[in-house]
């Protein structure tokens, strides 16, 4: 196996990890709702990767998450329709 291989292999293993860590940081902010449905505590936007432009076709107004006109479910603070995060959800 070549440098650039193992170099490669590498990177790849380290942006899986954090990928994956993200996704579970992710999803303890949804496993914190409670049982009647009311959030628990909201995650910073900073830690679901918060853009306020779209990824692609994903965007927050056709997320299951949304709430018009500005706000998110899961994600603390103003929320544009046009934005995204890692925790995207697209609606029924």
């Amino acid at each position: 196996m070549s440098n650039v291989e193992k170099r490669s292999n590498i990177e790849l293993s380290r942006r899986s990890l954090l990928q994956n860590a993200a996704y579970a940081a992710g999803a303890v902010g949804i496993i914190s709702v409670n049982a009647s449905g009311a959030n628990a505590a909201k995650a910073p936007q900073k830690s679901v990767a918060y853009q306020e432009s779209p990824k692609g076709i994903q965007k927050c107004d056709n997320c299951a998450l949304w709430e018009a006109p500005n706000t998110c479910k899961m994600v603390d603070g103003t929320i544009s329709p046009e934005g995204w995060c890692m925790i995207y959800k697209k609606a029924p």
